[in-house]
């Protein structure tokens, strides 16, 4: 992910917290607000409660990579903040989990076939 692509300052963050919509299920919370670029930019909140630093990156990382996978609108701050569940998830169920919530968000530039179990 290319530094324009990520939300990194405070105030970004914050911004995002309190002006934006929020969509979540068993593993993920997606907080989304629309911007004034012509791209996207994502951030990854994963809390210490999770685990220590190796489990915490190794959820930051699989974040990362599912949303290089998806194709998702332009112009959207986008905030997924991992819940507990989310440290024991395998990654195909962070990939429904995250698929899950950017369809609810109706924000996918294209539809994705409805993942096996369904969005809950």
């Amino acid at each position: 992910m290319t530094r324009k692509h990520r939300l990194a300052r405070e105030r970004d963050f914050q911004r995002v917290f309190q002006k934006s919509r929020r969509w979540s299920n068993s593993y993920l919370t997606l907080r989304a607000l629309a911007n004034e670029y012509g791209f996207s930019r994502y951030g990854f909140v994963v809390s210490k409660a999770l685990g220590g630093a190796v489990v915490r990156n190794k959820v930051k990382r699989r974040l990362r990579e599912i949303t290089r996978r998806l194709t998702i609108q332009e112009g959207w701050d986008l905030v997924f903040i991992a819940k507990k569940g989310a440290a024991e998830a395998n990654f195909s169920q962070l990939v429904r989990s995250a698929e899950c919530l950017v369809q609810k968000a109706s924000l996918l530039k294209r539809p994705v076939d409805a993942p096996s179990g369904g969005c809950h």
